[in-house]
């Protein structure tokens, strides 16, 4: 409860952040979309029998909705199929060696 907590915080913030601070900084008008990068990096470096970084993605995308002016559900709906995609190419692509014990 307390990691999920702390997640969503971090991800409201983040939220916050990218969309009334780094619109001023912004390069011929590309600002760097922080949630998807943390998405992104939390998909990957989670496991694959895990499904946490999903629902990462789904809050993530749901305070980027309530942030932007394109319509609710827009960015979950890209936030969750990058998710799922990650973790359906992770799970069936990659093989990850691991050290066995002599």
């Amino acid at each position: 409860m307390k990691k999920i907590l702390i997640l969503v915080i971090l991800l409201y913030f983040l939220a916050l952040l990218q969309t009334s601070f780094l619109v001023h900084f912004s390069i011929s008008g590309i600002v760097p979309n922080l949630i998807l990068i943390l998405i992104i990096l939390w998909n990957l470096f989670e496991k694959s029998k895990n499904y946490f970084g999903l629902s990462n993605a789904l809050v993530g995308g749901f305070f980027l909705d309530i942030f932007s002016n394109r319509p609710i559900g827009f960015f979950i709906l890209i936030l969750g199929i990058t998710a799922v995609f990650i973790k359906f190419f992770i799970k069936n692509y990659v093989r990850i060696p691991f050290i066995e014990r002599a």
